[in-house]
């Protein structure tokens, strides 16, 4: 695009947004490219920030007739890169962080409509102030946002109990690479009149259309919770535990997150407050979480009750039980703490995969083989949401080799892990998405015929592949 050119299309950008609906400066544009893990920096043409589904059909025309692609953009908290930009002054970030309202709230349908731009923490609010919950919870929730959590279908700490995002949505506004909008902003729990096409754009990334607002499902607020923090000796034994919690607690299992003894050592360097909760160090720990609607003060004594039978099959090693909620929030932070803690450990390969529950403990035994083999020294830090069979497969350096030499290694460090993933039929993006960081992994692994079901869908919806190009599908791989 020549300087004229380019100059009329920042014009008319601003009459559609105003001026301050448009971010030119260097200095401003910091926020918006600089991505959580710093892989991606390149800088857009331009930043564009619409306060209104409309605006957005209407930059979406624009950019349509000046072949400029649009990448969306939510809080910047994704971490493979799909909020970023691959070609500098052929593409815009189109940021939602305007649209940030809630419609909506209906106590009585158990329903809210939020704008994609709100940040999961006010949708969490919007439910709690008629007196139900939004069952989405992540560490990142005060920044990451509602049409953010959509377009990668997250999962977090609560998908055990109530599934990952697709599982709350009940309907779309969506504007479409044409300029249309897709209104299907309904609360209806049942509605057969035709295909389901807000499914589509769900995990999609921002390749098949825009989020702009959503209708959520809400649940009933939970009356009574417990939190548990149990060490365990290996990990058959977690997946026995996670069986007998689940047979004597059932529905009100909402939370089972699994840390290795690296991850709490990491934690415990990284924040000089925190305290080990249990007496002696174990190779594995759980965090547990259970939930009940019903009134009363029976949850504990059950949740106790499990806990001593876990202990005398010798499934459990030890346990402590939070007595409040301050101590409740304080094994949470543990959890919470382990993404930035392995700071300390010097760089960290990071994997967001999913394995068949019942295969974990033979998937991590061999891949992590198969690491040592490779990588003498090598410090796998594989924590996670244990109960839907996602793991953080995180690779810390040694300690005897230079951070260098071990990014140096990544490459082969990738191939174990997915070779591995891939035997045991798992999936090599669980809930963090594909992004343009495993594109090409996707598109070298992925089943043919679903992948190519992929691309004509893109075909069909984004022809002229202007919605976050790159994305999911690998350059070259949506024509």
């Amino acid at each position: 695009m020549d300087i004229t050119a380019r100059s009329g299309l920042l014009e008319a950008f601003s009459r559609v947004l105003g001026q301050s609906g448009v971010v030119r400066d260097a200095a401003d544009l910091d926020r918006y490219t600089a991505e959580p893990r710093g892989r991606y920096h390149e800088r857009p043409l331009a930043v564009l920030r619409p306060a209104s589904t409309q605006e957005v059909a209407a930059i979406v025309l624009l950019c349509r007739e000046h072949g400029v692609a649009i990448v969306p953009q939510g809080g910047n908290t994704g971490l493979v890169g799909g909020q970023s930009i691959d070609r500098p002054e052929h593409e815009v970030i189109l940021s939602l962080e305007r649209m940030r309202s809630i419609r909506e709230v209906d106590a009585d349908g158990a329903s809210l409509i939020a704008e994609a731009g709100c940040t999961l923490a006010t949708a969490q609010a919007a439910a709690e102030s008629v007196g139900l919950l939004f069952p989405m919870s992540l560490a990142s929730e005060g920044t990451a946002t509602i049409g953010g959590n959509i377009a990668t279908n997250a999962g977090g700490h609560l998908t055990v109990r109530y599934g990952n995002m697709r599982r709350q949505v009940l309907g779309l506004e969506v504007v479409l690479a044409d300029g249309r909008v897709l209104d299907g902003l309904t609360s209806l729990r049942k509605d057969n009149s035709g295909y389901d096409l807000n499914q589509l754009f769900i995990g999609s990334e921002g390749t098949l259309g825009i989020i702009t607002a959503a209708s959520l499902n809400l649940v009933s607020m939970p009356r009574q919770s417990m939190t548990a923090f149990i060490g365990v000796h290996d990990l058959p034994a977690t997946l026995t535990l996670l069986r007998l919690l689940r047979n004597h607690l059932g529905e009100t299992v909402s939370a089972l997150e699994l840390m290795p003894r690296l991850a709490l050592d990491f934690v415990l360097d990284y924040l000089p407050d925190a305290h080990d909760p249990l007496v002696r160090a174990y190779p594995w720990y759980l965090l547990l979480q259970c939930d009940t609607a019903v009134a009363g003060d029976w949850l504990q004594d059950a949740c106790v009750q499990a806990l001593e039978r876990a202990a005398d099959e010798g499934v459990a090693a030890d346990a402590v039980v939070a007595g409040d909620d301050t101590r409740a929030n304080s094994l949470w932070r543990l959890r919470e703490a382990i993404s930035p803690a392995q700071k300390t450990g010097g760089v960290s390969l990071k994997h967001d995969i999913s394995v068949p529950v019942a295969t974990i403990p033979e998937f991590v035994a061999e891949t992590c083989a198969a690491l040592e083999r490779q990588v003498p020294g090598i410090r796998p830090c594989v924590f996670g949401h244990i109960g839907d069979g996602n793991l953080h497969f995180n690779l810390s350096q040694p300690e005897d080799m230079a951070a260098d030499a071990f990014r140096a290694l990544e490459g082969d460090c990738n191939r174990i892990v997915f070779d591995a993933v891939v035997r045991h039929r798992g999936s090599i993006a669980a809930e963090h998405g594909i992004g343009r960081l495993r594109a090409g992994e996707l598109a070298r692994r992925g089943d043919a015929v679903r992948l190519d079901l992929m691309r004509r869908l893109k075909r069909a919806l984004d022809p002229d592949d202007l919605l976050n190009p790159g994305k999911v599908l690998a350059p070259g791989e949506s024509g």
